[in-house]
């Protein structure tokens, strides 16, 4: 198959400003967590729901995937609001918290994540240094940019918003087509939902 059968299906997207590849980033990451609220305020109706533990994944449930999806976000947002050299890591996570345990809670740690992409994100630089440090086991210390770990944060999201839905599946609770799903994937298969329709 020749490379350019290959490449026919994907969309090629031309030069983009740094606003705009801001802005796109921005949307996205807005769309996803905005995910997990409808999820809230819609999917769930009791607290407990939250805490319930998933039969297929020991050790999991919807309120820990929550938070843990949102802490990656509020994490980066806390590291490029520092002044440089900006240092990040996503193993410095707060655990057992109330939006594990409350919708309330978990709609206002949400809610408040979002509005604290639409303060930092507009005024960042795409490719504003960040040192990583991670345990993989192993230590490591990584050189990375906003940019990357916005979409990063975006994607490991969506993982767990995968892992969110085979629990709700568990306890009967139907989910918006989309949720759970790359946007790439969704994309292909030609989704209406929000982050199914490919933008150039």
């Amino acid at each position: 198959m020749s490379s350019s059968s290959t490449t026919a299906s994907v969309p090629q997207n031309g030069p983009q400003d740094e606003a705009t590849a801001l802005s796109r980033l921005l949307e996205v990451s807005t769309a996803i967590l905005r995910q997990a609220i409808d999820l809230l305020e819609n999917g769930l109706t009791t607290d407990e729901q939250l805490t319930t533990h998933s039969n297929y994944i020991p050790g999991s449930t919807i309120g820990k995937h929550l938070r843990h999806a949102r802490d990656h976000f509020v994490l980066l947002l806390d590291a490029i609001s520092t002044p440089a050299p900006h240092v990040l890591s996503y193993d410095k996570r707060a655990r057992n918290t109330p939006m594990e345990s409350n919708r309330k809670a978990a709609m206002d740690a949400l809610n408040d994540a979002i509005a604290r992409l639409h303060e930092v994100v507009p005024t960042a630089r795409m490719a504003e240094p960040i040192t990583l440090h991670a345990v993989t086991p192993y230590p490591q210390v990584l050189e990375t940019s906003f940019g990357r770990e916005l979409w990063f944060a975006g994607l490991h999201a969506i993982h767990h918003w995968s892992m969110v839905r085979v629990i709700a599946g568990e306890l009967g609770i139907k989910m918006e087509e989309s949720f759970g799903f790359a946007p790439s994937t969704l994309v292909h298969m030609e989704s209406k939902g929000p982050l199914g329709k490919p933008k150039m």
